[in-house]
């Protein structure tokens, strides 16, 4: 380290982020142990121990929060998660290089647009006022407004994840696809497999240790769905149906300056969230994979 000290000057940037923007901040927990008052702060606000976790697991608003968010997150993993795999072995079978660059252009490009943008852009088409509801309107069915419908909402939302996302995942894939060597595919050509065989015994093989080291993440993400896109829609489909943790903390904390209550559910979903990542590591190590750590 002393000889490649100038080399190591490199990391104290990013290093310094996390510092104050990750690990600093933990601290700020132990607010939820306490009847936190901004104008005490945190070395003059009385200790209460455990009542803002009883407050919370009482509180059916938090409740249906956690149902919403655990549905939501549940409904991504089986439907948005395999979708960037999908097409990366779809765009793998395609012979011509151009194509494969042009719909990669394609499907990455609504990752760089803010939720902001995309909601407005289905809004467009799905709402009251667009082409959609026009459509329904022509055969006789009048009202159709798909963006406050709260019994679709969720498979709406997870219908925007995978139309934003599913060009990034796919260029994680893909260029995990890519690393496999040819000399795989030549072996089982000559062996007599087919498309769908050598895709399914070297092309997904070669992708199960990407695939479970994103899927860990995810699981460990379980409990974050989305902040933005569902603060900017739960005014059209009503809290019973976009309320989830995140919106939760931010209208129970910042907007109703509940603060105690606010950062035990904030520390509930990180706890949550680190016991789901160890557990779905060691899960993947005993079914012989390498895992996260």
């Amino acid at each position: 380290m002393k000889r490649e000290r100038a080399t190591y000057l490199f990391i104290v940037p990013g290093l310094l982020f996390f510092l104050l923007f990750a690990y600093l901040p933990l601290a700020g927990n132990v607010v939820a142990f306490q009847d936190y008052s901004p104008y005490w702060g945190i070395g003059g606000s009385e200790w209460v121990g455990l009542q803002n976790f009883a407050a919370m697991f009482n509180d059916p608003q938090f409740l249906r929060a956690l149902t919403n968010t655990l549905v939501i997150s549940f409904l991504q993993i089986v439907f948005a998660f395999p979708a960037p795999i999908l097409l990366a072995l779809l765009l793998n079978s395609l012979i011509s290089e151009r194509i494969k660059r042009v719909v990669q252009s394609i499907v990455y490009l609504p990752h760089f647009i803010s939720w902001v943008i995309v909601i407005a852009i289905w809004q467009q088409v799905l709402g009251g006022a667009g082409p959609v509801a026009e459509l329904f309107a022509t055969i006789g069915i009048d009202g159709v407004n798909i963006m406050s419908d709260p019994e679709t909402f969720k498979a709406l939302v997870v219908s925007q994840v995978v139309w934003k996302d599913i060009g990034w995942g796919t260029i994680i894939f893909f260029a995990a696809i890519t690393a496999i060597p040819n000399e795989l595919y030549e072996a089982a050509a000559v062996d007599g497999a087919g498309s769908m065989r050598r895709t399914w015994h070297v092309t997904l093989p070669g992708l199960v240790p990407v695939i479970t080291l994103l899927l860990i993440l995810t699981i460990g993400n379980v409990l974050t769905v989305g902040f933005e896109q569902l603060l900017l829609q739960q005014p059209a489909v009503g809290s019973a149906a976009a309320e989830v943790l995140d919106t939760f903390v931010y209208y129970r904390g910042i907007a109703g300056g509940d603060w105690g209550l606010s950062t035990a559910a904030g520390l509930f979903k990180g706890v949550i969230g680190t016991i789901l990542v160890i557990a779905a590591n060691k899960f993947a190590k005993r079914l012989g994979t390498e895992g996260l750590f």
